[in-house]
């Protein structure tokens, strides 16, 4: 068993000279309400030779809420016939849970909150070409697995999702019809509305169901192998046209609000896509403005939250996304602090824990081939990056202009309650840090800080209950 990476450098902090008390007041920083934290380890968790090391790490990293991906395919009896096994469908019994029941196990055990996406691949006996495991899956059917899915796990599940990108043709098939208008929208809007009567007839009278799950770009019109835009997805899943109006007489959708993968570009968290119908994590306010008009054609309920289920910045080796490692940790701050600062969003997430060994181009999956991700906290050899450090206590230092200094906002990640960090700033030419300032984070874990003393990098040391020393990367202004 590989023992987890715990960067405790131990240092006195009396031999970190202060500086001049040039600072302005550090105060907990405004947060969004409630604002909850997922980590999506992948495999990491669901191998049992991997699980008690990731653990291990997930516990020093603050990890208090996981999301788990559950594949139908994964459980279901026989899912590579073309033919229905003759089993009972609603019962928990007839299904293998297999590496799944351990991992809900030991979140139950930990306190750790689950957000459990139910997935493809599908039984090719569920879908409608009885050949794959992607094309129009069975409704019915679906309806009677989350029957046994809400049976078998019950209260240990805080929240579901119902498909992984449903818009990706990787997840669901067709994405497009044969005159270039989506097809994946009806087919989910089904999917929803049976996996939520199927946790229902398991006895959960009123259940928390996220629809969505979205991938960020595609497609307004097209065929082939292609993803369909998120809000072009939203508004067919929806019933509404293009101007948010009324298509059909489709009820109300009963979801508890709108899950999306807001990843983004190699050029930053700041980047704009030129279709307006995608969305990253720097035009969130499109899908708000989306989910509002649509509340307004009375397609979902007011105020429906957003809950960033799966984000993560690709770093190099990756050719096609990647970034620097050091860019990688400054990236993922500064889209958490974006997240923190819209009060529309519930949840923001960490994809992964350890990157996926190198694959093709994006894009290769829909045609068979492998795409990894290099979004983890490790390299594939288990090599922290700075992101392993950066994660626990994220950083965003932004340059306020010519002679009126920094602004840094932060979280304090594994803190269970209020608490107290030291600021580092590091001058330009200098190879020594010294003390900025003592922050001071409130029951949200976070804090804001404004100076005007110059600095070319700044970091931030917490010391744990415990005497754990968590000390982040060096990050530059921006």
């Amino acid at each position: 068993m590989r023992i987890p990476h715990i960067r405790a450098v131990l240092c006195v902090l009396a031999s970190c000279a202060a500086l001049p008390a040039l600072t302005l007041g550090a105060a907990p920083a405004a947060a969004s309400p409630g604002e909850a934290v997922y980590f999506d380890a992948g495999t990491a968790l669901l191998d049992a030779k991997t699980r008690p090391a990731a653990v291990k790490q997930l516990l020093h990293l603050g990890v208090k809420a996981i999301r788990l991906e559950l594949a139908w395919a994964d459980v279901a009896p026989d899912p590579n016939s073309r033919s229905a096994p003759a089993f009972e469908a609603s019962n928990p019994a007839a299904y293998d849970w297999g590496e799944y029941d351990a991992v809900m196990a030991e979140a139950q055990r930990l306190g750790w909150r689950v957000l459990l996406t139910v997935t493809s691949p599908v039984p090719e006996w569920a879908t409608s070409s009885h050949k794959d495991h992607l094309t129009r899956p069975d409704a019915q059917y679906f309806k009677e697995f989350m029957t046994a899915v809400g049976h078998h796990y019950g209260s240990e599940v805080s929240l579901y999702a119902i498909w992984n990108e449903p818009n990706h043709p990787a997840f669901l098939l067709p994405q497009f019809l044969a005159n270039h208008q989506p097809a994946s929208p009806a087919i989910y809007r089904k999917l929803f509305l049976s996996g939520y009567a199927g946790l229902q007839a398991a006895g959960i009278s009123h259940p928390k169901v996220l629809m969505g799950e979205t991938a960020p770009t595609g497609s307004d019109t097209g065929s082939g192998l292609h993803d369909v835009a998120p809000l072009a997805f939203l508004r067919g899943v929806l019933c509404l046209n293009s101007s948010y109006h009324r298509s059909g007489s489709c009820p109300i959708l009963p979801a508890s609000g709108y899950a999306h993968h807001a990843y983004t570009e190699a050029s930053g968290p700041f980047y704009q896509p030129p279709n307006p119908d995608d969305v990253t994590i720097g035009v969130l306010g499109r899908l708000v403005r989306a989910l509002n008009l649509a509340a307004t054609a009375h397609a979902i309920k007011p105020g429906l939250p957003i809950y960033l289920t799966e984000f993560g910045v690709q770093s190099k080796p990756n050719r096609y996304l990647g970034v620097s490692a050091a860019k990688q940790a400054e990236y993922v701050a500064i889209a958490e602090k974006i997240a923190w600062s819209d009060r529309r969003v519930a949840a923001f997430s960490q994809y992964l824990l350890r990157d996926d060994p190198l694959g093709g181009p994006p894009g290769s999956s829909v045609n068979g081939g492998y795409v990894g991700f290099q979004t983890g906290l490790e390299y594939v050899t288990g090599k922290p990056k700075p992101l392993y450090d950066a994660w626990p206590v994220p950083l965003v230092v932004t340059s306020l202009g010519a002679g009126r200094g920094v602004s840094l906002w932060g979280l304090i990640r594994p803190a269970d309650g209020p608490t107290s960090a030291t600021v580092l700033v590091q001058a330009k030419g200098s190879h020594h840090w010294r003390k900025l300032a003592t922050v001071h984070a409130g029951l949200s874990g976070s804090w804001s800080l404004r100076s005007k003393v110059p600095g070319a990098w700044w970091r931030v040391r917490w010391v744990s209950p415990s005497h754990v020393v968590y000390e982040g990367p060096p990050i530059p202004a921006s």
